[in-house]
């Protein structure tokens, strides 16, 4: 129930957008932010009540974005993950609004075992296009949703996903 909750919550850069718009005010804008913060603002209660959970979660996250990082090129990463953050039915989207910010360490958008999960699992060019898998949710064995897309480069040179 919570998950479905936080999906009715937009991401921070659709709650700006919709106030550059104009369709909500600021009170409103303030008010969907204050929630985004809340479900931070827990995350790291959580972290300061299991600080060994806490590091093992840091430890595989920063080991996987730097694996990433490697083979792939961490702006290419980025790209990809800003991409998937504007897909509206991708429930990961939540945790990747700010992707394409550098000040933010790519570790930071990968979870490994904390539910809910985000994992790259694959990046691979193929005719012009890259293909992603990712898996996330559940963090049980075999309860990972699987799900693959081809992003493509617009004639603004920027990723987006076509399938």
């Amino acid at each position: 129930m919570a998950e479905t909750a936080a999906r009715m919550i937009p991401t921070p850069s659709e709650i700006f957008a919709q106030y550059e718009r104009g369709e909500i005010e600021r009170e409103e804008m303030h008010a969907l932010m204050a929630l985004n913060a809340r479900e931070l603002i827990a995350e790291m209660e959580e972290d300061r009540l299991n600080p060994a959970a806490a590091l093992m979660e840091y430890l595989l996250c920063r080991r996987a974005a730097a694996r990433l990082v490697r083979k792939h090129g961490g702006r290419l990463l980025r790209e990809i993950l800003h991409a998937l953050s504007l897909e509206r039915d991708f429930p990961p989207s939540r945790l990747l609004w700010n992707a394409s910010h550098p000040d933010v360490p790519l570790h930071c958008f990968l979870r490994m075992r904390r539910e809910p999960v985000f994992r790259v699992d694959s990046i691979a060019a193929k005719d012009g296009d890259v293909v992603v898998e990712v898996g996330y949710g559940s963090a049980e064995k075999g309860r990972t949703t699987k799900r693959t897309f081809t992003l493509r480069r617009g004639a603004d040179w920027k990723l987006r996903v076509v399938a």
